[in-house]
């Protein structure tokens, strides 16, 4: 009654049918509840048919297209079943899944089973803290305990349900996984569903009397049908964890290290990590995450994000003081390291260097030198320029010490090899994108002005002043109905004092209003006077068709981009190119149709791949 209140209590946004198989219970009270409660239907066995028959005989009964196997001794908690739900339509690929089992006491049962070549079982991170990183990823296992799972009910059909010679019960949930993986599908954990089992109240703990002694006669009979493939793709009893922990010994390995978690919503390249991040993952890499801070943005989404795609990311006190334990102890595994940004490149690469045999990658995003180089001959302070020689030493030396480096434009990569020609690098694009947009509306049909850009990074605020200063008095004597709309994260006093009646200033938005904002405006706009590299502004107006205008550093690195944007440097030709674009609906067509077919060949997957 418990383990069916809590399913009722804790399950939403899926429907669902409950089937109660009553194997002989002495409970007489249990053979009442079809009266009494919705979605159950209930069967009385003539005989006791065992754990294993029972199941068999109460799957023929069920309705829906997936099959959740929950032991009565159980009590699912919020969440449990839509996530798993979830993470079968995430892939067709994905046969089963199972999940994270907790005792009353709050240690772990398991976080996903292991099975050893000699065919023991190993329940992943027993009697653990649950909320270790290690437990909390989305990953593919060897088997998931019978206590809960769930299966598409056509690889069920398929297979034919529980193996009966594993009759009355034990080892017929790790068959089950390796007949779904022999069926060409995935058995995946989602630490996400969280289930409390009251383990041993079904058959006991004896392994010498009664229901519970099957499990030594059942191992033999799983070693012996599956024999083969447990010696050519599992290791021996305890050997190689981290690799058997989640299948992944025949795949790459990545470790990424980088400031912080992405804040996609919230900056560039941010943004561009996540990107690549998806890359790894969709190629089948394993990944793992560091963010320097090791801080995990518990009201945010950024976590999850990237443990619901199967990376297992490194957070909390501990990882922050023992991350190089981890390295020493796990660096042997990892086939490439990457390090995104310099001030992290310059903590990591040494220890990476030493504890690993991986390749070493310095994701640079732009040059630091360069752009502060360029901040200085605008602003010319000497504090400036003292920091773009330091950025420089910097630079030369990781460019040195890494085996390769990826900048996002031509421009860097030209830039560094004239200081150092012998440094390894190669241009990789700053977005990668999988699908792309067609505008809902014609350019015609939309009004105003758009910025887009966080206002942590300097050259958004320069960018920002300079045009209201200087170009937007021009516009509004021609345009005087318009509006500019500011976006970005974290607006200075600055950007905020630039608000009046036809300027405003949203600060952050979400994706969603975002999406509409670019939907709805005519022209954007990227009017930077400093800065390096690929800028994520640019990027994300050609992706979304819009006619824009920017500068020649904000076009730098767009290679053979005149269809696709305008370009000026000067207030006057700035504003011109604006006034162009908002008057001649032709013209400003012609634009957009030129960033849609810039963005599909320069930033998509298949070229992401070809050019790493």
């Amino acid at each position: 009654l418990a383990c069916i209140e809590a399913v009722i209590r804790h399950t939403e946004h899926v429907s669902y049918e409950i089937i109660v198989m009553d194997d002989c219970s002495p409970h007489i009270q249990a053979r009442q509840l079809g009266k009494y409660l919705k979605n159950i239907l209930f069967f009385s066995n003539s005989e006791n048919l065992g754990f294993l028959q029972n199941c068999n005989k109460g799957a023929s009964f069920a309705q829906g297209s997936h099959l959740m196997f929950l032991n009565n001794d159980t009590n699912v908690q919020p969440g449990w079943l839509s996530s798993l739900v979830s993470l079968m339509a995430f892939s067709q690929k994905i046969g089963m899944v199972g999940s994270k089992l907790v005792y009353p006491d709050g240690q772990l049962q398991d976080a996903g089973g292991i099975i050893w070549r000699e065919g023991n079982g190993w329940n992943y991170g027993r009697l653990d803290n649950p909320h270790k990183p290690e437990y909390n990823y989305v990953k593919e296992v060897d088997y998931l305990t019978g206590a809960t799972m769930m299966i598409r009910k056509t690889v069920w059909d398929k297979i034919g349900g529980f193996d009966t010679r594993y009759i009355p019960a034990y080892y017929e949930d790790p068959d089950l996984a390796f007949e779904v993986r022999k069926a060409g599908y995935k058995v995946m954990y989602q630490p996400e569903s969280l289930v409390i089992h009251f383990e041993g109240i079904t058959n006991g703990r004896d392994l010498g009397s009664g229901v519970k002694r099957y499990q030594l006669i059942n191992r033999k009979k799983f070693y012996e049908k599956w024999k083969a493939i447990l010696e050519r793709e599992h290791f021996s009893d305890g050997k190689r964890l981290f690799l058997a922990r989640d299948r992944s010994a025949q795949k790459k390995h990545i470790l990424f290290i980088d400031h912080y978690l992405p804040h996609y919503d919230q900056d560039a390249g941010s943004k561009a990590t996540l990107h690549y991040l998806k890359l790894f993952v969709k190629n089948d890499i394993q990944v793992h995450f560091i963010g320097d801070n090791f801080y995990d943005y518990p009201e945010t989404p950024y976590l999850g994000t990237l443990t619901q795609m199967g990376i297992e990311v490194l957070h909390g006190a501990w990882y922050g003081a023992h991350w190089q334990q981890w390295l020493r102890d796990n660096g042997p595994n990892m086939d490439y390291i990457i390090l995104s940004r310099p001030h992290i490149a310059e903590k990591y690469i040494d220890t990476a260097r030493e504890m690993s045999q991986a390749k070493i990658i310095y994701f640079g995003h732009d040059l630091h030198f360069l752009r502060e180089l360029r901040e200085y001959q605008i602003k010319q302070d000497p504090a400036i320029l003292q920091s773009s020689i330091e950025c420089l030493k910097r630079e030369l030396d990781l460019s040195a010490k890494a085996d390769m480096c990826y900048f996002f434009s031509d421009t860097e990569k030209k830039e560094l090899h004239k200081i150092n020609p012998f440094a390894a690098i190669d241009v990789v694009p700053l977005y990668i994108y999988d699908s792309f947009k067609h505008r809902e509306k014609r350019v015609s049909q939309c009004k105003d002005i758009l910025f887009v850009g966080g206002f942590s990074h300097t050259p958004n605020i320069d960018a920002m002043q300079w045009f209201c200063k200087s170009i937007w008095p021009i516009i509004e004597k021609t345009l005087p109905d318009i509006t500019l709309y500011i976006i970005g994260s974290k607006p200075t006093e600055e950007i905020r004092a630039l608000e009046k009646e036809n300027i405003v200033v949203t600060g952050f938005v979400d994706d969603a209003t975002l999406n509409r904002y670019y939907r709805t405006c005519r022209v954007a706009i990227a009017p930077l006077r400093y800065g390096a590299g690929i800028k994520g502004k640019v990027v994300d107006a050609l992706y979304n068709g819009m006619p824009l205008v920017t500068t020649s550093i904000g076009a730098e690195g767009f290679e053979n981009a005149r269809s696709a944007m305008l370009i000026a440097d000067q207030p006057e030709q700035f504003a011109e190119k604006v006034q162009m674009l908002y008057l001649d609906d032709a013209l400003a067509e012609r634009y957009a149709k030129g960033a849609e077919i810039y963005c599909r060949k320069y930033f998509s997957e298949a070229y992401a791949k070809e050019k790493m």
